[in-house]
């Protein structure tokens, strides 16, 4: 049978889902727009919910029928029902996107068809859990939902954080936070969502290994390496081992990160990556294990080369907001996950091979870095984390918003109408990252 829901027709549960993702996609707008305009952690979840949305030029409450997902903003025709202020057709767009995210993934996660079976997901790799017939909540059925709905809350974190980095360069804890603990607690509920095992050998490569290891020091090789692929404990305690796939995604993924963005500094004399990247990838780990997070670090640069290849010609910026392309990878790695695992299988089942070679890897970039930063200074070319010159003082600022506070009638502006008293006083960037660039929801 079809281990589609209720065994329904794949098109009648992607229609569903598309309006499903969609309704979500109105609500992730609203996060984009509200979670960074409070510092604070709770301060942002609850901007998410108070106050209810309303023009951000003429402060009207927005009809709920103009809410509908998609069809409101083509029934206003992109403007506010009260002002008629232009709304902007990325609201749409992301609702639009969103709920096919959601078809998609659903498409690729669950199989279809007479005779499907779990081990035909997409996300489904060699060591996958295949679930308990006898269990109605773990059946391969319900499995199979389970792991869907789990990463589509992963993604959802994403597009929300994605978002605000491409408009603020930040990534706020309130985008990452909340879904990290979805993933510690769904790992450790469910136990077996994992798309690979915390720990496995490869039983081939490992024999090899033990055959040189014996002629030299014999009975070292019999702590080293297992018997079999798989500890023996994973099948015996499945919740225990599914907490440690996400908390050993969480350390591995992020302090990857976390030791790229130290290395980088010190190597460079500049930030490598942002804090906020640390955390993004501590929360993909949570979700989809220390291997994945591994292969989603080193896919993500291949994304920004493209993109940034693409539009060289048209914006030659050093540097670029990361947490979209490490969102581009994670999504790559759900959708291809049993073809990406099928090429780096080797690499992860060398046992403790695996330690030392990146171990290698992290000292070889870091005396790459370290390199390049000494050729850099040997030619005289300035670092690029050189403050360029302001002529511009704080006095000046301060001048300037005085002569234009006058009476309108003199020619002048008035008190704060001026649109540009932000930044006569230095805060307009201040001002953009609380609120968000003007013109949004």
């Amino acid at each position: 049978m079809s281990l589609t829901a209720f065994g329904l027709p794949m098109w009648i549960c992607l229609a569903y889902l598309f309006v499903l993702g969609s309704v979500v996609g109105s609500f992730l707008n609203v996060c984009i727009y509200r979670i960074p305009t409070k510092e604070r952690f709770w301060e942002s979840l609850y901007a998410v919910v108070y106050p209810k949305s309303r023009c951000p030029r003429c402060r009207n409450s927005i009809p709920p029928w103009a809410n509908v997902p998609i069809l409101g903003w083509l029934m206003l025709r992109g403007r506010c029902y009260d002002c008629k202020g232009r709304i902007s057709p990325r609201y749409p767009l992301i609702e639009f996107g969103n709920g096919a995210l959601w078809a998609l993934v659903y498409w690729v996660e669950v199989p279809a068809g007479f005779g499907a079976s779990i081990i035909d997901s997409a996300a489904h790799g060699p060591f996958g859990p295949i679930g308990d017939p006898a269990s109605w909540w773990l059946s391969p059925a319900a499995l199979i939902h389970w792991r869907y709905f789990y990463h589509m809350i992963l993604i959802e974190a994403l597009v929300v954080a994605s978002f605000i980095d491409l408009d603020l360069w930040i990534i706020p804890d309130g985008c990452t936070l909340p879904a990290m603990a979805v993933g510690f607690v769904g790992a450790g509920a469910v136990g077996q969502i994992y798309l690979t095992p915390v720990w496995h050998q490869n039983t081939r490569f490992a024999r090899e290994l033990q055959y040189w290891l014996d002629r030299s020091y014999p009975g070292v090789s019999d702590w080293i390496f297992l018997k079999e692929s798989l500890p023996d404990w994973i099948g015996q305690w499945p919740h225990l081992h599914g907490l440690a796939v996400s908390l050993a995604g969480f350390l591995i993924a992020g302090g990857v990160v976390w030791l790229v963005r130290i290395i980088g500094h010190w190597a460079l004399g500049r930030e490598a990556m942002g804090f906020g990247d640390v955390v993004l990838m501590a929360m993909v780990g949570s979700f989809l294990g220390w291997q994945a997070g591994v292969v989603i670090f080193f896919m993500a640069p291949m994304f920004a080369l493209l993109v940034v290849a693409a539009t060289f010609i048209f914006r030659r910026q050093r540097e670029l907001p990361f947490g979209p392309y490490l969102s581009l990878a994670t999504l790559s790695v759900i959708l291809f996950w049993k073809q990406v695992w099928t090429n780096v299988e080797p690499i992860f089942g060398s046992g403790p091979l695996l330690i030392l070679s990146a171990t290698i890897m992290m000292i070889s970039f870091a005396v790459v870095m370290r390199t390049v930063r000494l050729v850099f200074e040997f030619f005289g070319i300035a670092p690029d984390d050189d403050d360029p010159p302001n002529d511009w003082s704080s006095g000046d600022h301060l001048f300037h918003y005085s002569g234009e506070t006058v009476d309108p009638h003199q020619g002048r502006w008035r008190n704060h109408e001026w649109p540009g008293s932000d930044a006569s006083l230095g805060r307009s960037q201040l001002e953009t990252w609380r609120h968000g660039p003007p013109g949004l929801k």
